[in-house]
């Protein structure tokens, strides 16, 4: 006796097999119908980009790619998210469990005392003034 899907004839399981192959297996745009594909620009249009001018906003000062966008990344990534809200002594739990180096270790304990911050750029911010 063949076991199989009752509610579905060979046809149709096959059809619906196609219609997921590309979730199951990975396939470039697999997820995506046809139709949300964006189209190309117009002739009398400029062409699309995802970064325009070509520098994804690394010409912004103190934006990405910047130094100090990069020591606020930095300072972040030894912060943990269950870290806030919290206080001077839970950032710096939080980051001493995160294997934080020294220059972040200092920057969170020149924070002001019995204040709670709600964030990582609250907490940057209130760091000797958000100075690299």
């Amino acid at each position: 006796m063949e076991r199989g899907n009752s509610k579905h004839g060979a046809v149709l399981d096959e059809q619906m097999a196609q219609e997921v192959r590309g979730i199951s297996q990975g396939v470039a745009g697999g997820r995506a119908e046809e139709w949300h594909t964006p189209e190309p620009s117009g002739e009398d249009q400029p062409p699309v980009s995802i970064a325009p001018n070509g520098d994804f906003g690394r010409g912004i000062p103190n934006g990405v790619g910047s130094a100090q966008g990069e020591a606020l990344s930095r300072f972040g990534s030894f912060l943990g998210r269950n870290a806030f809200p919290g206080d001077r002594s839970a950032l710096e739990a939080s980051a001493l469990a995160m294997e934080a180096p020294d220059d972040v270790l200092r920057r969170i304990r020149t924070l002001p005392e019995g204040r709670t911050f709600q964030n990582t750029a609250e907490a940057w911010h209130a760091s000797e003034g958000g100075t690299a």
